[in-house]
C-alpha cells in the first residue's frame, strides 16, 4: 500500500521527536545550581506555613513588599496556591510568581504535575520568554529533584499542541525555563524518566488526533514503527493477507468494506528475559458503525478516538523503552477501518476467529471486541505472556455507569485489580472494578459459538473478550469517554489526552515487581 510523501515526512519527524520532543514541544528546560541569565518571570516554590519569605539578593524593601502581599492574599504555601506580584520592588523581573508546594515530603507526583500545568497556563497568558524557577526553599536533595522534575513534567504535558493541519497555527508556547535546584544530577535523573513518559503520552495523543483518512491502519502502523524502532523496540507489522492467512477472520472482517484493510502491529520491548507482559489495544482507526450506522453527527465526529487503546499501548512501550525499563513487555494493536461498501460485513454474518471459534456479528458497531478478540489470541498464542491487559474505547454503557473520571476494569485476578488501582491512583488515571458475573450467557448465539452483543453492555464486551485470553491471567480496561476532552484541563490541552499511557506504564512497573 502506498503512503503519501506528506506522511513519510510526518514519520521522519516523529522518529526525531522521540529523542528531543522537537515535534511536540518548543519550550526548553534546564536544571542548574546557579542561575546564569536574566528572566522576565521569576517563580519561587514555597513550602507550607512559610511566614516570612526572603531569598538571597533580595533587599529589605523587596522582602517587605512580598511578605505584605502574602499576608493580604493569605498565601501560606499550601499546595497549588499561586500568587503573582507585578513589577516587584528591587527585582529586575516583570513578574514574581509564588507557587505553594505544601509539605514537600507529602506532595504527590500528581499534585506536582498539576502545579506545573497551572504554572504553564499562567506563563502562557503572559509575554514572558524566559522563566526562572527558584526551588531553593525545598532544601532536601531528593525531594527537591523529585518535585522540580514533576512540576517541569506538568508544564510539558500542558504545552503539547496538535496543529499539523493548520495553515497558520497559533504560536506554540516557547519559553525557556531555567530551574535553580539543589542538585543538577538529582533533578535531571527524575526528569529524564518523566521525559520518556511525556513522549509516550505525546505519541499517543498524536495518533489519536489523526483524522480517519490519515491515520488508517497501514499509516498508523508505519508511524508507530518510525517512532518505536529508534528506541530499540522490535516492531512487526502484519498486513491484510497475513491476517487472513493466520485465520484472524474476526479482525479481518471489520475492515473488509474499506480500501484500508486490517493490520496487526506488534511492538516488543525486551528489557529482560522474564515472561512478557502483553498489552493489547483496540485500534479501530475510524468507526462509522458499519451497517449499524452511527446516526449522531457528534458521535461519529469523535470516532477518530476509536484507536485510542492502540495508541495507549504503543505509547506505553515507547515510554518504557525510553526509560530503558528492565521489563519484557509486548504491545499488540489490531488495526481496522470500519466503513460501509458493497463488500462490508453485514449484521448476522458469521466470522471465524484466530482460535478457531465462530462469532455471530449481531451488530457491526460492536466491532472493537471483534478486533480485540484476535489481538488477545495472537498475544497469547505467540508470546505466552504471564498476563494480558487489553484496553479499549469499548462501550457507551461504561460511560453511563462511570462517566469519564474512571475506566472500568474487569478481571478475576485480585493481584491485577489491586495493582491497577494503585497505578491509577499514582497517575490520576483512575479505575473502578465492575463485576464479570453472574452474566454467563449474555453472549450466547443461536448460530455460532458466541455473538458480539449482549446485556448489560460493558459486561457483555468483557465476557466476550475473556474467552480469548484462555487460561492466561487477564484484565479488560474499558476507557470509553476518556480519550478526548473538549477544552484544556489540568495537564491536558484540548483534544486527545493520551489516556492509558500513564496508567499502563505505571502498572507494568508495579506488576512486574510483584
Amino acid at each position: 500500500m502506498k503512503i503519501s510523501r506528506w506522511l513519510v515526512a510526518v514519520i521522519v519527524l516523529m522518529s526525531v521527536s522521540m529523542t528531543a520532543s522537537a515535534e511536540y514541544l518548543e519550550t526548553k528546560v534546564n536544571f542548574s545550581e546557579r542561575l546564569s541569565s536574566s528572566a522576565e518571570t521569576l517563580v519561587v516554590l514555597v513550602p507550607a506555613d512559610t511566614q516570612e519569605l526572603s531569598l538571597s539578593g533580595w533587599s529589605n524593601e523587596t522582602a517587605a513588599q512580598i511578605n505584605r502581599a502574602m499576608q493580604v492574599r493569605e498565601f501560606t504555601g499550601a499546595a497549588k496556591q499561586q500568587l503573582e506580584v507585578i513589577a516587584p520592588m528591587g527585582l529586575s523581573v516583570d513578574r514574581l510568581v509564588l507557587v505553594g508546594v505544601g509539605t514537600p515530603s507529602d506532595l504527590t507526583r500528581i499534585e506536582a504535575e498539576e502545579i506545573g500545568a497551572a504554572l504553564a497556563n499562567h506563563v502562557n497568558s503572559t509575554k514572558a520568554a524566559t522563566v526562572h524557577v527558584d526551588t531553593s526553599l525545598v532544601s532536601d536533595v531528593a525531594e527537591n529533584g523529585r518535585i522540580s522534575a514533576s512540576i517541569a513534567h506538568g508544564v510539558d504535558l500542558r504545552n503539547y499542541r496538535f496543529d499539523r493541519f493548520k495553515s497558520e497555527p497559533e504560536p506554540r508556547p516557547s519559553q525557556s525555563y531555567e530551574w535553580l535546584v539543589v542538585s543538577n544530577s538529582a533533578a535531571e535523573a527524575y526528569y529524564a524518566d518523566l521525559q520518556g513518559l511525556a513522549n509516550g503520552v505525546f505519541l499517543a495523543r498524536e495518533l489519536v488526533n489523526l483524522p480517519g483518512s490519515t491515520g488508517y491502519p497501514a499509516a498508523f502502523a508505519e508511524m508507530a514503527r518510525a517512532a518505536l524502532e529508534p528506541l530499540g523496540i522490535e516492531v512487526t507489522i502484519l498486513g491484510p493477507e497475513q491476517v487472513r492467512e493466520l485465520g484472524m477472520g474476526s479482525l479481518y472482517g471489520v475492515s473488509q468494506g474499506s480500501q484500508h484493510k486490517a493490520h496487526l502491529l506488534v511492538a516488543h520491548w525486551k528489557g529482560s528475559d522474564d515472561q512478557p507482559i502483553a498489552l493489547v489495544g483496540k485500534g479501530n482507526t475510524f468507526d462509522t458503525g458499519g451497517y449499524n450506522l452511527k446516526t449522531s453527527s457528534a458521535s461519529i465526529l469523535a470516532m477518530t478516538t476509536d484507536k485510542a487503546g492502540a495508541a495507549a499501548v504503543v505509547g506505553t512501550v515507547a515510554a518504557l523503552a525510553a526509560e530503558r525499563a528492565p521489563i519484557n513487555v509486548v504491545a499488540v494493536a489490531p488495526l481496522s477501518h470500519n466503513l460501509i461498501s458493497g463488500e462490508a460485513q453485514l449484521p448476522g454474518d458469521v466470522v471465524t476467529a484466530g482460535d478457531g471459534s465462530t462469532i455471530e456479528v449481531a451488530n457491526t458497531d460492536a466491532e472493537g471486541r471483534l478486533i480485540l478478540a484476535d489481538g488477545i489470541w495472537y498475544a497469547r498464542e505467540h508470546f505466552n505472556p504471564r498476563v494480558i491487559a487489553d484496553i479499549a474505547t469499548l462501550t457507551g454503557a461504561k460511560v453511563g455507569a462511570l462517566g469519564t473520571e474512571y475506566s472500568a476494569i474487569f478481571s478475576e485476578q485480585e493481584d491485577i485489580i489491586r495493582t491497577l488501582r494503585t497505578a491509577g491512583e499514582n497517575t490520576s488515571e483512575l479505575v473502578w472494578q465492575l463485576p464479570l458475573g453472574p452474566y454467563r450467557n449474555v453472549t450466547s448465539s443461536r448460530i455460532a459459538d458466541r455473538r458480539n452483543t449482549g446485556s448489560p453492555g460493558a459486561q457483555a464486551g468483557a465476557l466476550f473478550l475473556q474467552h480469548f485470553a484462555g487460561d492466561t491471567p487477564w484484565v479488560h480496561i474499558d476507557m470509553a469517554g476518556n480519550a478526548l476532552i473538549p477544552s484544556a484541563s489540568g495537564i491536558h490541552p484540548e483534544g486527545a489526552t493520551g489516556y492509558g499511557v500513564r496508567l499502563l506504564t505505571e502498572w507494568v512497573k508495579i506488576y512486574s515487581a510483584e
